[in-house]
Order: C-alpha cells, then sequence, then structure tokens
C-alpha cells in the first residue's frame, strides 16, 4: 500500500488541508499560534524555516511572505511584550534580520518548490526545509559582523535549531493532514446525510 498524504495537484501546491479560498487564513492562524507557541518555548528559536516551508507549500509566494511577516510580528511582539527583551538598538536590529531573514527563507522555500517534481511530497518538503534553513542561516549570519552574536553560529546550535525545525515541520504537515482528513471525513458524511 503505497503512501497517499498530502496528494499533489496541477496547482503546484504541496499542502492542501482546506479548500483554496480558505487556504491562506488558515496558513496564517496556523502559523501564528505555532508562533506564538515557539516563542514562548524558544524565544529566539522560533523555527522560522519550517514556518516558511509551510507557507510556501500552501500559498503563492505573495500570500505565504504576508503569513510568514504575521509570524514574525507574533514573535516579536511576544518577546519584546512577554518575554521582556531589552529594548536597544542591537536587539531592535536583531530582530528586523530576523524578519528578513524568515522572508528570505520563504522565497527560497518557494523556489525551490516550484523546482521540484511534484510527487514524493515528504522527500520534497524535506528538501526544501534544508534550502529554507540554509538561507535563513546564511541571512542570519551576514548580521553578525555588524551586529555580533556570532557565538550562536557553533555547530552544536546551528544542528540543535535545524532538527527543531524538521520537528515542527513534521508537526506542521501532520496537523495540516490532520485537518484535510477530518475535512473530507465532514463532507462524506455531509453527502450521505
Amino acid at each position: 500500500m503505497a503512501l497517499s498524504i498530502l496528494p499533489s495537484r496541477a496547482d503546484g501546491f504541496r499542502l492542501h488541508p482546506v479548500a483554496p479560498r480558505l487556504a491562506p487564513m488558515f496558513c496564517f492562524v496556523l502559523l501564528t499560534v505555532s508562533c506564538a507557541l515557539a516563542s514562548l518555548a524558544f524565544a529566539c528559536a522560533t523555527p522560522f524555516a519550517a514556518f516558511a516551508v509551510v507557507a510556501a507549500a500552501m500559498l503563492p509566494l505573495r500570500p505565504a511572505l504576508l503569513v510568514v511577516t504575521g509570524a514574525w510580528f507574533v514573535n516579536q511582539t511576544i518577546g519584546f511584550g512577554v518575554l521582556h527583551y531589552p529594548i536597544d538598538g542591537s536587539t531592535i536590529a536583531w530582530g528586523f534580520v530576523i524578519g528578513a531573514a524568515a522572508l528570505l527563507s520563504t522565497a527560497a522555500a518557494s523556489a525551490v518548490l516550484r523546482t521540484l517534481p511534484q510527487g514524493r511530497t515528504p522527500l520534497m518538503l524535506a528538501v526544501t526545509l534544508i534550502a529554507a534553513y540554509a538561507a535563513y542561516e546564511i541571512a542570519l549570519l551576514a548580521a553578525t559582523p555588524f551586529l555580533g552574536g556570532e557565538g550562536a553560529f557553533t555547530a552544536a546550535v546551528v544542528t540543535r535549531i535545524g532538527l527543531t525545525s524538521a520537528a515542527w515541520l513534521a508537526g506542521l504537515v501532520a496537523a495540516c493532514e490532520i485537518v484535510r482528513l477530518v475535512d473530507t471525513f465532514g463532507r462524506r458524511i455531509a453527502m450521505s446525510a
């Protein structure tokens, strides 16, 4: 029996948990709630590369960028408002760099997903995460000569955050698949009634 989750469709998107007209709102809610949870749990290690892959797999580039911007805004609001990040030039600048890196990661994920074949979606999402995570980390690393923080780029830290992103991606894809299955089951019940 072949694994048939996450069917690919002619529209080029890998994830279809809800009807296409609901996808932007669903993705926004999914990622902002996930970002709030991740921000509270991990503070500076929010898995933006995983969020970028999910947004790019579900939406066209422009809405995906908007959704990831919303998640970044939630992250910054929690950071400064709840976790009491210091309000200084360096911390604020890092916040904007993280936002730019998240957007670059989303653009990279979108580009990779457009070039990969439609089949084997779980494998393609994993490949896309690697590209998105690389874009994200390179963008952050590029800011260290100006903002400091080179010590955060040890192999152990980068690996830990990468594995955290992989776990979040798996969880987000599982959440999308559960919603898709529940929606399909609900439609079948409604049709038989």
